[in-house]
C-alpha cells in the first residue's frame, strides 16, 4: 500500500477542483496538491459537455438572477473569459455565440423590458430586439411552419460578440497542465482511484483512504458534486442537509436551426432552468433543446450504482417530508415535475417536448430533432432540514478543521474560478500560507465595473419605441373594432405585426 503526502487534498477532477488546483498552484506558496478522482479522465461526469449546456451564466439573459446575484456571477464568469483569453483557448475552449432571452407574449415582453432597465448598467453591451430585429438575427423564432410570422408578440433582450459557450472538461484539463507548469508546486493526479474514507490522523491533518492507497493531508477540499454530501456525513458534518438529484436530459436537432442561445422566461415558481436553445460545440453547431428535469434516486447518471448512496445522502426523516410537501404543494411545481417525467417516456416524450420547444422554434417539427441519448447529468439539489426547505444555488460545509465539502448545482461550472478563489482564501489562512492576490487581479480579475451611458441611453429609447408601438397598435385594434370591421389576418392578435 503506498503513502502519499500532501499539504492540500482535493478530491474530485471535475472543473470546480481542477479551478482550484489552479489558484493554488499558480497564486499561492503551497508546495504540493494532490488530485484524487474516481473515474478513468478529468471531468467524466457533470463537466463534460455531454451533461451540461456548455453556457457561461453571466446574469445577463438568466431571467431568474437578481441584480445582486447577477453582479456576483458576472464577476466570476469574466474570471473564466479571462483566464482563457490569457492562454490562448479562443474557439477551442471558449466560444462566442448570440444569445438572448426571449419574450413571448404581452406579459413576459413587458417583464423583459423592465427587466433591461434594470440591469442595463451592469451589462451596457445588451440590446433590445424587436420583431424586426429578431427577422435578421435569429428568424426561426418568429416565422411559423407555414413562413407567417407568429402572432405573438415578441421581443429580444441579448447581445452579439461576447463569449458565451465553454468546453468544461477541456477546461478542467487545462487547469490541471497549466497547474503542473507551476515550477514551484508539485501536482500530481490519482486517476481511477475512489476515495472510500475521510479520516482524523492522530498527529495533525487528515488520512484519506482509497482501495488501493493511503494519503495524507493538512487540508482537504471534495468538489465531487452530489457525493462531497455523502462524505460529509460519513464524518459527521452537514446531517441537517439532505440530496435531492435532479437529472437534466436534452434533445438535439439534425440541423443548425438556431444562430445563437436563446433562452425563454424563467418561472418564479420552478427552482429548475426554464428551457433554452443552444448551439452545441461537440455537435457542429447543431441545436440542442432543454433542459427537463427529472426527480432521479441516485447520485450520477449514466452510472451504474448509486441508489444506496442517494438513499444515504436524503437522509429521509420528518423535516425531509415537510420540505418535500412545501415543494410539491405548489401546483405548478407537480406539473412540472409530472410533465418532465412524461418527457422520459418514448414516442410521447417527442410530442410534449414539440409543444414546449415551438414557444422558440414555432416551426418546429417533430421529425428535425430527437432524444439525445447519454446527454444530461445530475445536479445536487440540497434540502436544508433545519429551514425544511429546498435550497437555491451551490451549497458547501465549511467545517472549521481543514475541510471544504463542496456541492455545486448550475452555474458551478461558470463559477469554477471564483469558488476556488472563496476556497483559497479560507485554505492559506487556515495553514498560514502567502496568496499573491495582486497578481491574482491582475490576471483573473476586471476590476471596477465601468458603465457606458450613450449605449444604454440608445437602447433605452428602443424600449420606450416597442412599448409605444404596442400601445399604438392596440389603440388601432380597439378603434377598428368599434368604427368599423377589422381585417380578419392582420387583426386576430392586435401585436401581430409588432
Amino acid at each position: 500500500m503506498a503513502l502519499k503526502n500532501f499539504e492540500v487534498i482535493i478530491v474530485g477532477a471535475g472543473v470546480t477542483g481542477t479551478a482550484l488546483a489552479y489558484e493554488l498552484a499558480r497564486y499561492t506558496d503551497i508546495s504540493s496538491i494532490g488530485i484524487i478522482e474516481k473515474y478513468e479522465g478529468i471531468a467524466t461526469l457533470n463537466s463534460c459537455g455531454t451533461s451540461n449546456s456548455q453556457t457561461i451564466h453571466v446574469g445577463d439573459i438568466e431571467t431568474n438572477y437578481t441584480l445582486e446575484k447577477a453582479s456576483i456571477t458576472k464577476r466570476t464568469a469574466k474570471m473564466v473569459e479571462k483566464y482563457c483569453l490569457q492562454h490562448h483557448y479562443q474557439n477551442d475552449i471558449i466560444f462566442s455565440h448570440q444569445k438572448m432571452a426571449l419574450g413571448v407574449g404581452k406579459k413576459e415582453v413587458e417583464f423583459l423590458l423592465h427587466r433591461y432597465e434594470e440591469f442595463s448598467e451592469l451589462f451596457p453591451y445588451l440590446e433590445v430586439w424587436d420583431k424586426e430585429r429578431l427577422k435578421e438575427l435569429e428568424p426561426r423564432v418568429v416565422f411559423d411552419e407555414n413562413g407567417d410570422e407568429r402572432r405573438d408578440e415578441i421581443v429580444g433582450i441579448g447581445t452579439n460578440g461576447q463569449w458565451t459557450t465553454v468546453d468544461y472538461q477541456k477546461l478542467a484539463k487545462s487547469f490541471v497542465e497549466n497547474a503542473k507548469k507551476e515550477s514551484d508546486t508539485e501536482i500530481e493526479l490519482f486517476l481511477n482511484t475512489q476515495v472510500l474514507t475521510i479520516e482524523k490522523s492522530k498527529k495533525r491533518g487528515y488520512v484519506v483512504k482509497t482501495k488501493d492507497d493511503t494519503f495524507y493531508a493538512d487540508f482537504v477540499v471534495v468538489d465531487a458534486g452530489a457525493h462531497s454530501l455523502l462524505l460529509a456525513h460519513q464524518m459527521g458534518f452537514g446531517l441537517n442537509l439532505g440530496c435531492l438529484p435532479v437529472a437534466g436530459s436534452f434533445y438535439m436537432t439534425n440541423e443548425k436551426m438556431l444562430n445563437g442561445k436563446v433562452y425563454m422566461v424563467q418561472n418564479p415558481k420552478l427552482p429548475f432552468a426554464a428551457l433554452h436553445g443552444d448551439p452545441d460545440i461537440l455537435a457542429d453547431g447543431n441545436t440542442r433543446f432543454g433542459p427537463t428535469a427529472l426527480l432521479l434516486p441516485k447520485l450520477e447518471r449514466y452510472k451504474s450504482g448509486t441508489y444506496l448512496d442517494f438513499i444515504k445522502t436524503l437522509r429521509f426523516d420528518k423535516n425531509i417530508a415537510i420540505a418535500l410537501w412545501k415543494l410539491f404543494k405548489e401546483s405548478d411545481i407537480r406539473s412540472y415535475i409530472f410533465r418532465n417525467f412524461l418527457f422520459e417516456v418514448p414516442i410521447l416524450n417527442k410530442y410534449l417536448f414539440l409543444k414546449d420547444a415551438r414557444k422558440i422554434v414555432p416551426s418546429l417539427k417533430s421529425n428535425e430533432f430527437k432524444y439525445a441519448k447519454g446527454f444530461g447529468g445530475v445536479r445536487p439539489q440540497v434540502l436544508n432540514k433545519d429551514q425544511q426547505k429546498l435550497l437555491l444555488g451551490e451549497a458547501s460545509i465549511y467545517t472549521g478543521e481543514g475541510l471544504i465539502f463542496n456541492m455545486t448545482p448550475s452555474p458551478g461550472a461558470t463559477s469554477c474560478l471564483g469558488n476556488a478563489e472563496r476556497d483559497l482564501r479560507y485554505i492559506v489562512k487556515y495553514l498560514g500560507k502567502n496568496f499573491d492576490e495582486e497578481k491574482f487581479k491582475d490576471e483573473l480579475t476586471e476590476g471596477e465595473y465601468c458603465a457606458l451611458p450613450e449605449p444604454i441611453a440608445s437602447q433605452k429609447a428602443m424600449v420606450n419605441l416597442i412599448r409605444a408601438e404596442i400601445q399604438r397598435t392596440e389603440e388601432k385594434y380597439f378603434k377598428s373594432v368599434h368604427e368599423g370591421k377589422p381585417e380578419s389576418h392582420f387583426w386576430d392578435k392586435p401585436h401581430s405585426k409588432i
